[in-house]
């Protein structure tokens, strides 16, 4: 059968899609070519906002019209929490009942044990799945009950498929999950004893670490990065609030003081890294008072560029359950742009801060025009004119930018 796999939401949907992937061409099905009818459409959902759930919606109701013929499935986090409505008896929007009346719900992962994934069809990038599940239950979140608990992989494992994934051609490698530094708490090994594992690979390539929660992240792990062959000079921890009023309404598991010495840490061992954090903003509780406090630390916060999340209220979450502020929705969308323009000056910042400065570019196959483009280690993108040879390869470059 003619196969299409559409991806929403995160790195770690991408690595579980390749490996869907991967599996049906191995049972003999084709990849879907441009143009062409699928007979099959896998639509691998992401559910961490309300605008996630709609654009799933909108992928689904696309690929009704596009491939009117085609079996659809879907599968992912949303679809986990639609199936935990139905099997609970709960109360499904119009929405969600137009869907179920539309498509099959495919159980979308094992939910004890793990099952590997890593992506192969970007032969520059592989998105390396390390760990999923969370312990967390962060009272906004629904992750938890469409992921499982914490579990991951032996070490030997993970290095074996990275191993794979080199010798496939991929130049560069992302460490994904949904908690990646709790990984080790199904196997007993440690994240700082996979990082090391994997930075002895005798390979010519690099390795990214996707989100670490900063209670996770220690000061070892950071001077171990400094100093490895691999690892990228770039990170990426979740703050969500800058409030430690809020963060406690959240149950996260750090202060704002501590994500500063973080910070602190990162640029004072690694002055270039590129340094990416969540911020959720419009959360129940957080007040006039919490959110000028919030603004006035995210404001002074030296890094690189921030990934704004609207907060939109989550069935069977705790949060809906404590007597809070509740943030007007209008509101939440001036604070949300407030965060973005902080945002984009950042990352003009970063960008002229370097501008000039000698880096390595890793080419990728994209063509824009008579443009290709590429990622230095701390993650400045880089245009250069095409050329098909320099694709997956890296090159020493002027930043000029």
């Amino acid at each position: 059968m003619k196969i299409k796999v559409i991806t929403l939401g995160c790195k770690l949907n991408f690595a579980e899609s390749s490996a869907i992937m991967q599996r049906l061409v191995s049972e003999g099905h084709t990849r879907v070519k441009a143009g062409e009818q699928a007979d099959i459409v896998i639509v691998n959902t992401c559910t961490v906002t309300d605008t996630a759930d709609h654009k799933d919606r909108q992928a689904i109701h696309r690929v009704r019209r596009e491939h009117p013929n085609a079996k659809i499935i879907v599968t992912g986090c949303y679809a986990a929490l639609l199936k935990l409505k139905q099997e609970r008896g709960e109360a499904l929007s119009c929405a969600d009942t137009t869907i179920l009346d539309e498509i099959d719900i495919l159980q979308p992962k094992d939910l004890v044990n793990f099952v590997n994934a890593y992506s192969r069809y970007d032969r520059t990038r592989c998105f390396l799945k390390v760990q999923d599940g969370c312990n967390y239950f962060c009272t906004y979140c629904t992750i938890p009950f469409a992921r499982g608990r914490s579990r991951n992989p032996f070490i030997k494992d993970i290095v074996a498929q990275a191993e794979q994934a080199l010798a496939d051609g991929a130049k560069e490698i992302i460490l994904t999950g949904v908690n990646i530094g709790d990984f080790g708490h199904s196997t007993g090994e440690s994240f700082f004893d996979l990082l090391k594992a994997l930075d002895s690979i005798e390979a010519n390539f690099r390795i990214r670490i996707s989100s670490c929660e900063p209670n996770l992240l220690s000061d070892d792990i950071i001077d171990f990065v400094a100093h490895s062959r691999h690892f990228a000079p770039h990170f990426h921890i979740p703050l969500q609030s800058g409030s430690n009023e809020v963060l406690r309404i959240m149950h996260r598991r750090y202060t704002r003081e501590l994500f500063a010495e973080r910070v602190q840490h990162i640029k004072a061992v690694m002055p270039n890294a590129f340094i990416g954090v969540d911020c959720m903003v419009g959360v129940r509780g957080e007040t006039e008072e919490f959110w000028n406090d919030y603004l006035q630390f995210i404001s002074q916060l030296p890094v690189s560029q921030l990934h704004v999340f609207t907060y939109s209220e989550r069935a069977n979450t705790k949060m809906l359950d404590m007597d809070l502020y509740i943030v007007p929705k209008a509101e939440r969308e001036r604070r949300s742009k407030i965060l973005h323009q902080i945002s984009d000056e950042k990352l003009a910042a970063f960008y002229a801060k370097h501008k000039g400065s000698q880096a390595t570019v890793l080419w990728e196959s994209k063509k824009t025009g008579n443009q290709m483009s590429g990622f230095t280690e701390n993650y400045i993108k880089i245009y250069g004119p095409y050329d098909k040879e320099k694709i997956n390869t890296f090159e020493h470059v002027t930043i000029n930018v």
